[in-house]
């Protein structure tokens, strides 16, 4: 039975063109090509990152977080209480009234008590701002190094320039020594990375970096045993190139730069539009399309391949849609704080005012602070301009 699911699995009309057998992929003639039982040492090399990771975000990230300004923020611990904890980890993190009520019975405890104590509880949970940036410089530091790894190793090769060249003699392509590191090193992070996925900073696109991490090492891994490697390369350059970026920027997030982050973002965000948007499909997924087909008939894996670039890149679409409601707020958000502002300096304004003419009868002082604000609401068409007129008259 176990056999032959193996020998179904590896069926090569399944992984390799007509006319073309696994025996062609053997080391002759000076050729080394890569092959399946390569990918093992990336079991060992996955726990190996955790533990750098580890070591890293203690030794080196979080001094320097701290030298940033940065520290662990204390919570207030919940109280030990079975039933609230029981309550808490099972059926709601927030209760209804109805529910505070009835564990308030089951507790012997107030209403108002309860309602601390779930406080409490959630704040124990929420991620701190260390974690982040712990996180971040993790993903940051290696992010740096494998697109400085991948320009190296790719900066003199023809097929980087063109991208016909990917093709080129397949699949009698050997491997280089370049190329065996930078993808066992790339699987074994994102490898890493799935494995810490349950105990890292949980995100509103949980789901989708769970897609994204699967979809990742399912096309190395294919790419790898079909001796896809060149392309596969051109694929993690690409995507490496606007997550150094993203990261950068969520470090000076956190250090609390806020016009060093902003200008980070729009930088990453335009990296990301050309590479994710434009190189990706436009280059290399057309490369992968239209340019096989040329050298050898559709088979199987050929399409698996595509459409494992297409997942990546409705992922992409929806990070772009994510990207650009970030921009929108930067652009937008702060003429939206900069009214909400202004009106509460109105009612602020009003209400000395009122208090000056209930102790000192109608004289008002005219209020260089007013007079700004009336300036500013004009030169800006708010709507509280009328207001603050009236007031200043």
């Amino acid at each position: 039975m176990f056999d032959t699911l193996y020998e179904w699995f590896w069926w090569e009309r399944i992984w390799l063109p007509v006319n073309l057998t696994w025996a062609d992929l053997e080391d002759r003639e000076g050729r080394v090509y890569a092959k399946a039982s390569h990918l093992y040492v990336t079991v060992p090399y996955t726990f190996a990152f955790l533990l750098i990771r580890y070591l890293f975000e203690r030794w080196i990230a979080t001094p320097i977080a701290v030298s940033a300004g940065i520290k662990q923020r204390v919570h207030l611990k919940a109280e030990d209480n079975p039933i609230l904890e029981h309550y808490y980890i099972t059926q709601c993190r927030n209760p209804a009234q109805a529910d505070i009520d009835g564990l308030s019975k089951k507790s012997s405890l107030s209403v108002r008590q309860v309602e601390r104590w779930f406080r409490r509880r959630r704040g124990q949970d929420l991620p701190g701002v260390l974690k982040k940036f712990r996180e971040a410089s993790w993903r940051f530091v290696f992010y740096l190094l494998a697109f400085i790894g991948g320009i190296v190793a790719l900066y003199d090769k023809e097929w980087f320039y063109d991208t016909r060249e990917v093709w080129t003699g397949f699949p009698k392509q050997s491997m280089l020594e370049s190329q065996y590191w930078y993808y066992i090193l790339e699987m074994s992070f994102y490898g890493s990375l799935l494995l810490s996925v349950a105990f890292d900073v949980k995100r509103k696109d949980f789901k989708e970096q769970i897609i994204h991490h699967l979809a990742t090492l399912v096309l190395l891994s294919f790419s790898w045993c079909v001796n896809y490697i060149r392309i596969g390369t051109l694929v993690m350059i690409v995507h490496d190139a606007s997550d150094v970026l993203l990261e950068s920027a969520k470090l000076f997030n956190y250090a609390k730069w806020e016009k060093t982050c902003q200008s980070l973002f729009v930088l990453f965000a335009m990296v990301f539009m050309v590479t994710r948007l434009i190189i990706f499909p436009l280059w290399l997924i057309h490369c992968t399309w239209v340019y096989p087909v040329q050298h050898y008939p559709a088979f199987f894996g050929y399409y698996f391949f595509n459409v494992m670039l297409v997942v990546l890149l409705c992922l992409h679409i929806f990070w772009a849609y994510l990207i650009l409601c970030m921009i929108r707020k930067f652009m937008f958000g702060t003429v939206s704080l900069l009214y909400k502002n202004c009106l509460s300096s109105i009612n602020f304004s009003k209400s000395v005012l009122m208090g000056r003419k209930y102790l000192l009868g109608n004289v008002v002082p005219q209020i260089p602070i007013l007079n700004f604000l009336v300036l500013y609401c004009k030169l800006n068409k708010l709507p509280a301009s009328n207001q603050l007129i009236a007031l200043s008259q």
